[in-house]
């Protein structure tokens, strides 16, 4: 994915939710002049960043990492065809795993889903408000979780909260494919 597109479909979907750059960074705890660099920047923000401003903007990180941005509607079931899914390739900011988007078209959900295809070296740790699921589809996965480690293997599932630091990398020799569901809390979204 091109990270251009990310700033600009920042801009786009502030100005769609008739924010000011002032308002999202009084929502975001972001400052004026951050966002204003984010929005005219070449390079995607961090990850984390991204999570802020989407929940500021009560959308969904997918939104905004999507290749052409539509006007935000109510949309009650969504449809994802596997030859069309988005794929968000590896970056500094995504930590090496690859992200296929899944339900990318549903606007306002809670549920984040995606199949992720788990990088061999851990980059960093992630911490966040809100749940989450991963199933292991293909190959083995060491999952971190606060001070202890799991192996899971395909078939495998498990479910947690997601404020504790928690990180996967792929083991063996094949990147562990996983279907993982994050769960954000509505209160966090408002």
């Amino acid at each position: 994915m091109d990270e251009k597109i990310i700033s600009k479909n920042l801009k786009k979907l502030r100005t769609q939710k008739r924010l000011t750059l002032q308002e999202l960074a009084e929502k975001t705890g972001l400052t004026k002049g951050y966002l204003s660099k984010v929005e005219r920047s070449q390079k995607a923000p961090p990850y984390s960043t991204l999570t802020k401003i989407a929940a500021a903007l009560d959308i969904e990180v997918t939104t905004i990492l999507a290749e052409n941005v539509q006007p935000l509607e109510d949309v009650k079931i969504c449809i994802s065809r596997g030859k069309n899914r988005p794929v968000i390739r590896e970056t500094d900011q995504f930590a090496g795993y690859d992200y296929e988007v899944l339900a990318g078209g549903k606007p306002g959900k809670n549920m984040e889903p995606f199949i992720i295809h788990a990088p061999f070296d851990i980059t960093r740790t992630y911490i966040h408000e809100g749940e989450e699921f991963i199933y292991v589809m293909d190959g083995q996965l060491e999952f971190n979780y606060g001070d202890d480690t799991y192996t899971l293997s395909p078939g495998d599932n498990i479910y947690f909260d997601s404020i504790v630091p928690h990180v996967g990398k792929s083991i063996g020799d094949t990147k562990a494919i996983l279907m993982v569901v994050i769960y954000f809390y509505k209160r966090n979204r408002q």
